[in-house]
């Protein structure tokens, strides 16, 4: 056994090259494949299982590796605990999700891009902790005072300090090597960027939790195949679906990782689909088994967070104005909860209108005028997504300001009005300029003074369905607003104008008369003393009615997330090379400056380490296609790095390569997922290749050459984590590029920003 590989090379004619190695034999019983990849011609026993795992190495019971793991444990939980009170007051997008957090304290509705599970999660740790939801969370760099808010850092501290445990285990169970999970461990746990992004009231360390967590149960399940349908089987089945459901209820980049469980899976089943031993039987009780663990299991749970979501928040809040007439009816303290109004819309009446289209705003304008180069200095009229007097419009008649006989006559399908602002007094009007961001369709203004106007403030009504002498329903009627002059019709572009616009949505009257959300409108308030009211409450919708709504909203508000005039904009080629990190904190020298930054170290050494895997797999694949005879422990290596690296490599594409092709504004920290899978990849690649220092020196010198690598890769992390922890521990005084620095000399690229 000592010289294997000496006598396997020398049959390929590298007798010259190699000297006398020590061999060390592998674990009895233990196969070269490891947790959840076969070969192809494994052999696998009637019940699904390989006969391979019958006989595994148990690394984790060891008390070296028990021991390793408590290390691995403390050093996580210390970095990331450490001064995590400080800075005491609101560092970047706490603003938000701390805000949240505070408004499932008060049972507060409002709208956010992202499913709801994280923030419910954030606003249960400081309900927990003592804080009481007062904290306004107005701006980055308010101080917190007397307000506690140390329980929702420490819960996110807490979630972000089981990764770098996560990923020991993940690789521990992949690659049977302690040595590789120490590696990846290690680079994880000295990231300043991942204890950056781990100690503040953000989504990131509870989405990485679940992400890991999943990764996790998935490789524990691929472990248990020996044993289908036990206790423990069911058990990883079913923690690998509860933890799908848990990313994808924070954010929809949750669904990375379902695809990559579910890719896993797909080959698991074909796999098992080939074993001719299995009978259909029980292969259709391994497909259902999957079914309802990893499908149905997580969409009830997901479904599961919504409905907690919506019985939590029932009170009226900013999130109102996004969402339908019918969703605000079931929110406490909106106008239109348990409400009464006239049913039919009439002349006389003060009126708001809003758009059908998910977030579509309602009809909206004020005092300011559309700058030069925006189609005519008139008034503005805009979609505006939030309650506001601005929003009210007067129903006119054609020509007349109020109606001759005295009566509030009722406005039918066919009828020409005229809306007037009911702040400004000016007419709604539409002319042949240009719209100010859509240009083939024609400009929204406010015209005229107290109802006075011309032919082209004149709308006909059109109520979609109808027929003419069709009443208009509040609330339940679909309508169309046709510019009498020009023939086109009023829309919600959905487009968000500039500033001088007051970032609100543009409306515009176009002249493509198909009938779809963006151009049909409600009558939600309505006004009018002279007309008998009527109770609301029979239009609530149903839980699945605003589940959906729920979700259409989301996604459009996500793909809404454009980049701001002068707003820093990554670029995702920007984030493997650590190109440009993200002020958390502070920006002169009397603040306290917090930085997120990757250990630049880890991430250089994460994306050499790519390029490595590339070529020590080629450099495999090809000496196994060629049939080339390998000792045991080459070969074994070999399949580790294209099964087991195959999968660690998946899983950092699919958490990358998506941001691509997206067109909403992008930041650095969307690489974190990602770069927890490179670094697993990094901790298996680098310990194959020290392993494998025989191929170059004899013993003792290749054991020498694996431990002076080893060293020097321990070295050269806590070194660069030594010079770069100011950037997560926070620093004041000069900047960098200042004398007396604490970060003086270490602004290694021009684009940092500290």
């Amino acid at each position: 056994m000592a010289n294997e590989c000496n006598t396997q090379w020398n049959k390929i004619g590298n007798a010259s090259s190699l000297r006398n190695r020590k061999i060390f034999p592998l674990p009895k019983n233990r196969s070269s494949q490891t947790a959840g990849h076969l070969s192809e011609d494994d052999t696998q026993s009637s019940n699904g299982a390989s006969a391979q795992f019958s006989g595994r190495g148990n690394f984790s019971s060891k008390p070296q590796s028990i021991v390793l793991l408590m290390l691995v444990v403390g050093l996580s939980f210390s970095t990331r605990l450490y001064k995590i009170t400080e800075p005491p007051h609101v560092c970047w997008d706490e603003t938000h999700f701390g805000k949240m957090g505070s408004y499932y304290i008060n049972r507060t509705f409002f709208f956010d891009v992202h499913p709801p599970l994280g923030k419910m999660l954030i606003g249960l740790a400081g309900y927990m902790t003592g804080y009481d939801g007062t904290f306004p969370f107005i701006k980055p760099g308010d101080k917190y005072e007397h307000h506690n808010y140390w329980g929702m850092r420490g819960f996110c501290a807490v979630l972000g300090s089981f990764l770098p445990i996560f990923a020991y285990l993940i690789v521990l169970e992949l690659s049977q090597s302690p040595t590789a999970a120490l590696i990846t461990a290690t680079l994880l746990i000295f990231d300043t960027g991942c204890i950056t992004i781990s100690q503040y009231i953000l989504l990131d360390p509870i989405l990485m939790f679940f992400i890991m967590a999943a990764v996790l149960s998935m490789v524990k399940f691929s472990q248990q195949r020996y044993r289908p349908f036990s206790a423990s089987w069911w058990l990883w089945l079913v923690l690998t679906g509860v933890n799908l459901a848990g990313a994808l209820g924070v954010k929809f980049v949750g669904l990375f990782v379902i695809l990559l469980v579910g890719l896993n899976t797909v080959w698991d089943l074909w796999r098992l689909l080939g074993d001719l031993s299995l009978s259909l039987v029980e292969f259709a009780k391994h497909f259902l088994a999957r079914v309802v663990g990893l499908i149905l299991l997580p969409l009830f749970l997901y479904v599961t967070i919504f409905a907690v979501h919506f019985v939590v928040l029932n009170k009226s809040g900013p999130g109102d104005g996004f969402f339908s007439s019918a969703f605000q009816s079931r929110l406490i303290g909106n106008n239109l909860h348990n409400a009464s109004m006239p049913e039919y819309l009439a002349y006389g009446s003060t009126v708001t209108v809003k758009n059908l289209r998910i977030a579509g705003g309602y009809l909206h304008s004020h005092w300011h005028l559309y700058p030069e180069g925006a189609g005519a200095r008139q008034q503005q009229v805009t979609a505006y997504l939030h309650k506001d007097y601005n929003n009210l419009w007067l129903v006119h008649r054609q020509g007349d300001n109020e109606s001759k006989s005295g009566k509030s006559d009722l406005v039918r399908h066919g009828d020409i009005i005229r809306l007037e602002h009911k702040e400004t007094t000016r007419n709604l009007h539409s002319h042949l300029h240009e719209a100010p961001m859509t240009k083939k369709h024609f400009q929204v203004t406010g015209y005229g003074i107290n109802g006075t106007g011309d032919t082209n403030d004149l709308w006909q009504v059109e109520v979609c369905g109808g027929r003419k002498g069709d009443l208009v329903k509040v609330l339940r009627s679909k309508v169309r607003f046709l510019h009498r002059a020009t023939g086109c019709v009023l829309y919600s572009s959905g487009k968000t104008l500039p500033k001088w616009g007051w970032e609100q949505v543009e409306v515009t009257c176009s002249p493509y008369l198909k009938e779809t959300p963006s151009s049909q409108w409600n009558i939600e308030d309505h006004i009018n003393p002279k007309l008998p009211n009527i109770s609301l409450s029979v239009l609530k919708p149903h839980f699945l009615e605003i589940l959906l709504e729920s979700h259409i909203v989301m996604i459009r508000g996500n793909s809404g997330l454009k980049p701001k005039d002068n707003e820093m904009n990554s670029k995702p080629w920007h984030w493997p090379i650590n190109y440009q990190g993200l002020r958390f904190s502070g920006v002169n020298d009397t603040e306290y400056r917090v930085y997120l930054l990757g250990n630049p170290v880890v991430w250089w050494m994460n994306l050499a380490s790519l390029g490595l895997y590339l070529i020590m797999v080629a450099v495999a694949s090809v000496a196994l296609k060629r049939g080339f005879s390998l000792c045991q422990k080459r070969t074994d290596h070999s399949h580790m790095l294209m099964r087991e690296g195959g999968l660690l490599l998946l899983g950092w594409l699919l958490h990358y390569a998506p941001f691509y092709t997206m067109s909403r504004i992008l930041y650095y920290h969307h690489y974190f997922p990602a770069m927890l899978f490179s670094s697993m990849l990094t901790g298996i690649t680098l310990d194959i290749l020290l392993k494998n220092a025989d191929l170059l020196l004899r013993p003792p010198y290749c054991d020498w050459l694996q431990r002076i690598g080893q060293m020097a890769l321990l070295f050269s992390v806590l070194y660069s984590f030594y010079l770069f922890h100011p950037l997560s521990y926070g620093m004041t005084g000069p900047l960098a590029h200042e004398p007396g620095s604490a970060m003086a000399g270490r602004k290694w690229l021009d684009s940092w920003e500290f």
